[in-house]
């Protein structure tokens, strides 16, 4: 009787083990290299942290409701934002947990309770259909947003370099922050001479033409320039001359 209890209860354990195992194996975890799949169909996607203590409270809801997902005809999803920082600037997440319902593309933010009972209700009554749609000039699959999720990861990339430079070279804050202006600085530079040359490939300068000057040219030009002054010469002294005829005055014969 005792060997048959121990069997029934070992059995339970591994039912029960099993049931776990397959309500946590529908739970999809995405990152910045797979988040595209929720595009396409309808899923619930949260973002979470590890050090959250809210995310630790709804993990076990959101894994039971994940084990549901089959017959909602849905996908439960996870990102886990400190190993995708990009996707929290894609999605402007602000705050933890924080879900997404999203249809097909359309992005909805889940602002309910936070229990497997609100989740299920607000899929199968199609309570998401009350909540407007992100506008296209926020939506994460916008061309915008992907430059805002490249700049948060680049944040994230410098704060690293920045802890690895104070905590394995013990070099302090002021240091790294001064390698970091000598780089932003160089990087700037070296930016802006490229600009130039680009400027320079695109729009050419226009070659200045210059008229080069023989000694010949000069000869003719100072020639001319000698008769031009003979002529007027000549030209004052026949009018000179014209005036003094008219000056004089007929003598009267005796």
């Amino acid at each position: 009787m005792a060997n048959l209890n121990s069997y029934v209860l070992f059995a339970c354990v591994v039912v029960l083990n099993l049931g776990l195992t397959y309500s946590k194996s529908q739970l999809i975890h995405l990152n910045e290299n797979n988040w595209e799949k929720m595009l396409t169909g309808e899923w619930m996607v949260e973002f979470y942290a590890p050090w959250c203590p809210a995310c630790k409270s709804l993990q076990p809801l959101w894994e039971e409701f994940s084990s549901w997902s089959k017959d909602l005809d849905l996908s439960v999803a996870q990102i886990d934002v400190t190993l995708s920082p990009g996707l929290s600037g894609r999605f402007i997440v602000t705050a933890l947990p924080t879900i997404f319902h999203v249809n097909n593309g359309e992005f909805r933010q889940y602002r309910g309770s936070r229990d497997k009972e609100s989740f299920m209700s607000f899929i199968e009554d199609e309570k998401w259909k009350q909540i407007p749609a992100v506008p296209w000039w926020k939506s994460p699959s916008s061309v915008q947003m992907s430059v805002v999720s490249y700049f948060f990861k680049l944040s994230q990339g410098l704060r690293a370099v920045h802890s690895k430079l104070m905590e394995d070279y013990g070099l302090p804050s002021w240091g790294s922050y001064l390698i970091f202006a000598f780089v932003t600085i160089l990087l700037g530079a070296l930016l802006g001479l490229f600009m130039v040359c680009l400027i320079d490939l695109i729009y050419p300068p226009k070659l200045s033409h210059r008229t080069v000057v023989t000694d010949d040219t000069k000869g003719d030009s100072a020639h001319d320039s000698d008769d031009e002054i003979i002529e007027e010469e000549i030209t004052d002294e026949v009018a000179q001359e014209g005036n003094n005829v008219r000056k004089r005055k007929p003598r009267k014969t005796d």
